[in-house]
């Protein structure tokens, strides 16, 4: 289940970010036409030093997201999982619409940094990420003082309090040695994962909104004027005394002593969450080969079905009553898609057909696995 819902938060993120749903206060571009004061020639040093700044850049926004309560919610999903492994790198935000940190590239604006060198470095610099998200690789002797290892990394996805807050550099390690926020990995202490306020749930979708709902009703329902604004931007966890009293949420005091989120399954079960895993993959497919020829404003609708079609399977993976609900949202939401565009966003003849009977299929298994697989124990309404 774990596997199978960090898969759909990276395809969430990946169907947002095609959709260029972005918006940037401060372009780099305009920073670099308006400041850059020196010019580096197109040379290794040029991308080396791009490179360090955007690492930079990373530890300064890292961090930010770690000790603000606003900034947090963009970054809760990353640490959701109550694993440690590669599938949680594909663990990406979609709740980031507004890019407000450019200014910290502010260093590589002066120096005249080309923005095209940015963008060619920014997706080098996000992948060199993804393979110290594991358990398996111990500590790697000199490195460990140079670069962020999976030991460094195992350290920042813990939530025994020693662990905390700790080692937010992306590539280099150093940035957390220079400005305090190194820890080590010690041998007594061993890393429990996850966040200290569970998000119980597999659904990617509920989980990147889940802080951000909760400081809404936190500014809703205390009594204080002052507490409704400074909320937003106190230190990540904190909520005021009265709503803390009368609205109280879990939270894990110690980490040795919680059970991780599950929900029951059987075989037959797996087996058809995977095949959603597969069609999803196979529309993901057709909307990025086919962006231009679909064209806007459809390609937003066909990234709403994409969300949907996730939101309502990841439902079922809860064993949630309502996931039968979503589904037949889907199915409602496709047929109605049919028959505009008379055919599926292009694609028509057979392939329309085989969405229609897709359709048609995940709603009835949905429903069998709702209601009818007496294996499975749903959660109740108010537990959703």
């Amino acid at each position: 289940m774990d596997l199978i819902s960090s898969l759909s938060a990276g395809f969430s993120n990946s169907i947002k970010d095609s959709l260029g749903i972005v918006f940037v206060i401060v372009s780099y571009g305009f920073m670099v036409s308006k400041l850059a004061v020196f010019e580096i020639k197109s040379t290794p040093l040029l991308y080396i030093t791009a490179f360090i700044i955007l690492d930079f850049y990373g530890y300064c926004t890292h961090r930010l997201a770690h000790s603000i309560n606003f900034f947090w919610n963009k970054h809760a999903i990353h640490h959701s999982s109550e694993e440690f492994n590669l599938a949680c790198a594909l663990r990406q935000p979609v709740a980031q619409f507004v890019n407000l940190f450019t200014f910290i590239l502010l260093p590589a604006a002066i120096l005249g940094i080309p923005g095209q060198v940015v963008a060619m470095v920014t997706p080098v610099h996000f992948f060199l990420q993804f393979w110290y998200h594991t358990v398996h690789i111990g500590k790697l002797g000199f490195l460990e003082k140079i670069i962020v290892t999976p030991s460094h990394h195992r350290v920042h996805h813990a939530i025994n309090p020693i662990y905390l807050d700790k080692n937010h550099g992306q590539i280099f390690i150093i940035w957390d040695k220079l400005f305090g926020t190194f820890q080590e990995e010690l041998d007594e202490v061993p890393p429990v994962y996850g966040i200290t306020r569970p998000m119980k749930t597999w659904n990617p979708i509920r989980i990147n909104f889940k802080h951000l709902t909760l400081l809404i009703q936190d500014a809703i329902h205390t009594k204080s004027w002052k507490n409704k604004w400074l909320i937003w931007f106190k230190p990540t966890g904190w909520r005021p005394e009265d709503v803390v009293e009368k609205y109280p949420v879990e939270k894990i005091k110690d980490p040795y002593q919680f059970d991780k989120y599950e929900t029951s399954s059987s075989p037959l079960l797996m087996v058809w969450l995977w095949f959603q895993v597969i069609i999803t993959l196979i529309f993901m497919y057709h909307l990025f080969a086919n962006l231009a020829d679909i064209g806007k404003p459809h390609i937003f609708i066909y990234g709403g079905f994409l969300i949907l079609q996730i939101f309502a399977y990841t439902e079922l993976m809860d064993g949630r009553k309502q996931a039968f609900g979503w589904d037949v949202l889907k199915l409602m939401a496709g047929i109605l898609i049919l028959f505009y565009f008379a055919g599926w966003f292009g694609a028509s003849g057979i392939y329309a057909s085989l969405v229609l009977s897709y359709l048609l299929l995940s709603a009835g298994v949905t429903y069998y696995f709702t209601f009818l697989d007496k294996n499975r124990q749903l959660l109740k309404v108010s537990e959703a």
